[in-house]
Parts: C-alpha cells; sequence; structure tokens
C-alpha cells in the first residue's frame, strides 16, 4: 500500500439508482464532488446507472439540469460490483477475469428514494462491511416509508397529522371503504407515494374525483400511497446532525419554506425545475417556538435512530401548534438544498458539512451497534 493511500482515506460518492429520483441524486453529488477536498480525501465517483449497473463514472458526467431535463447517469464507465465479503470494488471488463479496484474506507451515498435511501443501499454495505455516511438500515427504511414512520413518530409522542395509508390490495379490492376513510378527514386532503421523495408523485384533492385520479398518480411511483389532511400553517423545516462520541444531535436554525409563482405547496417543479421556492433562515418564528421545534426535531431524529444527517419538516399552525410531517434521513443534498442551507446559517458551511458527515462514518464501526 503507498504511503498515500495510507494517509488519505479512500471515499466512494455513490449516486443514481433504479427510481424517479435518479436525476436528484446525481444534481446532489455533483455539488458533493465539487466541495470535498481531495487534499484530505481520494475521491471516486460510483454512478449507479437506471438498469441498476455500478459504474465508475467518467469525467464527462452532467451533473445539472440542462434544458430542463434532469442529468442521468452515463452506462458505458467501467464497470463495479461490490462483493459482500469484503469493502474491495471490483472491476468488471467484458471478455476479462475480474480485478480488485480497491479498498473503499466509507462510501457517501447522495440517493433518494426506493432502492438507495430506504435501507437497502445501507443492507449491502453492512453486508460488505463498508462504513458509510447517514442512517442505518432501519431508521432508513422507517423513514422512507411515511405510513411507519408516522407511526414511530407517535408513539415518541411527537404530533403528527390525521392521514391513511392506501395499500395495493385495499386499492383494487375494498375501493369504497378506503375512500370512506379519506372522506372522514375532510377535505382538501394531499395525496402522495408512501415511499418516494423530491416531492414527487404529491397532489392536491378536494373531493372524491379528484381523490381517484390522485391516488392513481401516486401509485404511479408506489403501489403504497399516503392520503393526509389538509393542515393550514407555514412550513417550517430543521436539519439534525449527528455530534461526534457520545454528544447529543444538534438541530439547526429552522428555516420557512416560501413557494412563489403558482404553485399552491412545495412540488417537484418548484423544488427543482421551476426555482420557485425560496428558504427564509432563521424562520420569522417566536423564539421559543423555534427552541421547542430544534427539541422535536432532534427528539425526532433520535425515535428512527438516525445517524449522520436528517431534515425534519413541520407545519406552524395560526394557533400556535407544531405539526410534525415528515423527516428525511437523506435530504436533498446540493448546496442550495434546504438542509445544507439550514447548516450554512447556523454557521456549519457545505464544505464543512460534507467532512463532518465523512468523518462522522469513519470513526463509526460496521455492524451492529
Amino acid at each position: 500500500m503507498s504511503e498515500q493511500r495510507e494517509t488519505r482515506p479512500r471515499v466512494a460518492i455513490v449516486f443514481g439508482g433504479r427510481n424517479s429520483e435518479h436525476g436528484v441524486s446525481l444534481l446532489g453529488a455533483g455539488s458533493v464532488l465539487e466541495a470535498i477536498d481531495r487534499s484530505k480525501y481520494e475521491v471516486l465517483p460510483v454512478g449507479i446507472a437506471q438498469d441498476g449497473r455500478w459504474v465508475l463514472a467518467s469525467g464527462e458526467q452532467r451533473y445539472a439540469i440542462e434544458n430542463g431535463e434532469m442529468p442521468v447517469v452515463d452506462a458505458t464507465g467501467t464497470a463495479l460490483a461490490l462483493p459482500t465479503g469484503g469493502d474491495a470494488l471490483v472491476v468488471y471488463e467484458a471478455g476479462s477475469i475480474p480485478v480488485e479496484f480497491g479498498q473503499v474506507d466509507v462510501v457517501f451515498p447522495v440517493m433518494h428514494g426506493p432502492f438507495a435511501e430506504d435501507g437497502t443501499i445501507q443492507g449491502l454495505l453492512e453486508m460488505a462491511g463498508v462504513r458509510y455516511v447517514g442512517s442505518g438500515v432501519l431508521a432508513s427504511a422507517v423513514g422512507m416509508d411515511k405510513g411507519y414512520m408516522k407511526t414511530v413518530l407517535a408513539a415518541a409522542g411527537l404530533p403528527v397529522g390525521p392521514y391513511v395509508v392506501v395499500r395495493d390490495r385495499d386499492w383494487r379490492t375494498a375501493r369504497e371503504r378506503v375512500l370512506k376513510e379519506v372522506e372522514e378527514l375532510g377535505w382538501p386532503v394531499f395525496v402522495k407515494p408512501a415511499r418516494a421523495g423530491s416531492s414527487q408523485g404529491i397532489s392536491k384533492a378536494n373531493d372524491r374525483e379528484e381523490l381517484e385520479r390522485a391516488v392513481e398518480f401516486a401509485r404511479e411511483h408506489d403501489p403504497k400511497v399516503l392520503v393526509e389532511a389538509a393542515i393550514v400553517g407555514r412550513e417550517i423545516e430543521c436539519a439534525v446532525l449527528e455530534s461526534p462520541g457520545d454528544e447529543a444531535p444538534r438541530a439547526s436554525l429552522p428555516g420557512e419554506v416560501l413557494v412563489h409563482g403558482d404553485h399552491e405547496f412545495f412540488d417537484f417543479e418548484a423544488k427543482y425545475i421551476g426555482d420557485e421556492m425560496s428558504l427564509a433562515v432563521p424562520a420569522d418564528i417566536p423564539a421559543e417556538v423555534a427552541e421547542e421545534l430544534r427539541a422535536m426535531a432532534v427528539r425526532a431524529f433520535e425515535a428512527l435512530g438516525c445517524e449522520g444527517l436528517s431534515r425534519v419538516d413541520f407545519f406552524y399552525t395560526e394557533d400556535g401548534r407544531l405539526i410534525l410531517n415528515e423527516i428525511n434521513t437523506m435530504p436533498g443534498f446540493t448546496s442550495v438544498s434546504v438542509a445544507p442551507q439550514l447548516w450554512a446559517a447556523t454557521g456549519v458551511p457545505y464544505g464543512e458539512l460534507v467532512d463532518r458527515l465523512i468523518q462522522l462514518a469513519l470513526n463509526r464501526a460496521p455492524g451492529l451497534r
């Protein structure tokens, strides 16, 4: 092993994946690749193509939206695999014997959605004995499934809004019963895939006819759907960062999401394409509410057993209540995404945030903990 290899941990930035948030992942990976300190880390960009193949990303890879189109992983790169019996990536070239590419010290999975953020890649890395940035298998899986997430948060004594989980079999065989359950929430309702993120597949329904269309739209992303009662309130978000050693997790300043233009809510177009959202940090809320919100964000982080970084989203109602909407175990991670903006305003700039997350992962033992 060379002296340089001994002094610089090898960090694999893994991005892409087999889901509708493929492009969002690449946007975050581009920011991480720009910000990471290459004098401190040996960096290995690894893309997961839309067909599931792992490839060594080329220097020509696009990491930005161009002409309204999201980027995709270039699947023509050198094929890679991570055997579950070790921490070294293996190169697979057609017609040749697989060769070991090299040991990976830590993986930074800048990935979102199913088959990525939901505990699946975390499980693969656990089996391989590789350290990685972010939450483990259980927290990732619970955080991805909004129905189970709300169950866990409510069990921890945190306030969540009324909701109905629409399972695939129930929608196909007991639709009338499901529709009546949803009607009891009152109109309007918000309908979203239970296991998707980046505000994809979300729509608002004001009556039964719109509800059926909204459920079918959400089912294009996930056969399991969550229907939530509309909550009138301001959208306030807070990021939580794991602390080193035995220190308690730390919460950022809260920030308010402001949606502009013709968007009724914070959907995918407003978030990524139309540039029609902004973030006010710190949020203009009473100091005591801000402190309560930050404490609740840490409680949510710990209730799921999160690690690394999470973003916790709240509604702040006109009568002064805080209602926890959801927690994201791998939030959007471009330099201008909400969680990094919240930390920048709290005194942790983006490059330092990337470094802290890598150091936390490097100092965390793989396996049960």
